[in-house]
């Protein structure tokens, strides 16, 4: 068969790809929402820190942190050339504080990524340019690892207005949308000028769009925070539900 007779597009194709690396706990079972958050160019390079015999804890918040691990799941994904590593966690990147978060961001680059970025450095970077001062928070946690949230949030001088969590020790996946819906409801405070939803591992897409709508205010979520944060840094817009992504987009 003769080549030129052939009906290819006009472009060279595929489309060019722009890669996000993602450092992702070991229990993560979202990888599907993730790719919602994302224009059709960007790829997503997903690597997991070890597994870890212990439920959902404060111990395991420290245990999937660490440092080394970090820095190797990073290696394991430089080699696809991303634009920007995430460590998704929304608990690994509070547990510490405000400064360990910084830490964080740094061990990633210090091994070799452009740009780094975490689930709690992404949420403090949208309530600085929404300016919000006062939320409501829901977490799947315990009330130990919860109250740890709330001490950083303190540390960006945002206050929690009212709180709820669900204690669960693994499978918060499973949660469905009519659990989290129910929790958020009783968590939203009239003070309360946004709601945060956390954990990476937590589904909420489809919630985001009738809660805003209900409470009218902005619900920002950890998966949808943590594609923002690296869209940004590639001047990328985000897809997907939230009203404030228009705002500081």
């Amino acid at each position: 068969m003769d080549f030129a007779a052939l009906d290819f597009p006009s472009f060279d194709g595929p489309l060019a790809q722009r890669g996000i690396g993602v450092i992702a706990p070991f229990d993560l079972a979202l990888e599907r929402e993730l790719w919602r958050w994302v224009p059709m160019e960007v790829s997503l390079h997903l690597a997991r820190t070890p597994y870890e015999p212990v439920p959902v804890s404060m111990e395991m918040a420290h245990l999937v942190s660490n440092s080394a691990h970090l820095a190797a799941a990073t290696r394991d994904v430089l080699h696809v050339e991303p634009e920007v590593v995430a460590y998704l966690c929304t608990s690994g990147s509070f547990v510490n504080g405000v400064d360990a978060e910084r830490s964080l961001r740094k061990v990633i680059c210090d091994v070799g990524a452009a740009e780094a970025v975490t689930t709690s450095g992404a949420l403090a970077e949208v309530l600085r340019q929404l300016d919000l001062r006062r939320i409501s928070v829901l977490t799947p946690y315990d009330a130990d690892l919860t109250a740890r949230l709330h001490d950083f949030l303190q540390e960006l001088d945002v206050d929690t207005v009212a709180s709820d969590h669900l204690g669960l020790g693994g499978g918060i996946w499973k949660v469905g949308y009519r659990t989290i819906v129910e929790h958020i409801l009783a968590a939203d405070h009239s003070a309360a000028e946004a709601i945060f939803i956390s954990c990476t591992n937590l589904p909420t897409y489809d919630v985001i769009e009738p809660l805003e709508a209900a409470l009218q205010k902005p619900v920002l979520t950890a998966n949808q925070l943590t594609m923002w944060a690296c869209l940004r840094r590639m001047g990328l817009p985000i897809v997907g539900p939230g009203r404030w992504l228009r705002e500081v987009s």
